[in-house]
């Protein structure tokens, strides 16, 4: 795919992050949490009112679309003011996507937006059994620590991952 962009979205674009993260949540997490729990988090992250909090609570989020389709999506924020540390809260491709070098160029644009605005480091979390660890390993990240996160009755079992920048 050769006609790209990626560009910020805004609250009318809720929508959009809604359909995306319908297409890309369950295949991605399939084979690593039951489906219940996929369906919990889904619920609890992706309806209307969660996106516009996460907004609201300083995750910018970008689109990326191809020949004008949306393919994908992320978000980040500021972490940690003092050490000049932003998150990638979340990074999403639709599966027939996988492989072709647009998270590359996902993961690249949010790195040059938090560079931009000050970032000596960025982090993200990946699920210890997602091959997705490998990816981000291609892309400079390395393991910083381990974390395990309660959320509602379920355990998400992550790695922390950094990229000095």
């Amino acid at each position: 795919m050769n006609n790209y962009s990626i560009r910020t979205a805004s609250l009318s674009d809720i929508p959009t992050i809604e359909s995306l993260a319908e297409a890309t949540w369950e295949p991605t997490y399939k084979h690593i949490l039951s489906k219940e729990q996929i369906d919990y988090m889904f619920d609890l992250i992706y309806n209307k009112e969660a996106l516009e909090q996460q907004m609201d609570d300083g995750q910018t989020f970008v689109l990326l679309f191809g020949d004008d389709k949306p393919l994908g999506f992320a978000s980040y924020s500021l972490r940690n003011a003092e050490e000049q540390l932003y998150k990638l809260n979340k990074i999403y491709l639709v599966p027939e996507c996988h492989g072709k070098g647009l998270g590359r160029k996902l993961i690249t644009y949010v790195e040059n937006a938090t560079r931009e605005l000050g970032a000596r480091m960025i982090d993200l979390n990946v699920n210890r059994y997602n091959k997705a660890k490998l990816f981000y390993e291609s892309c400079g990240y390395y393991v910083h620590h381990e974390e395990d996160l309660a959320i509602g009755p379920y355990w998400m079992n992550d790695y922390v991952m950094r990229k000095q920048l």
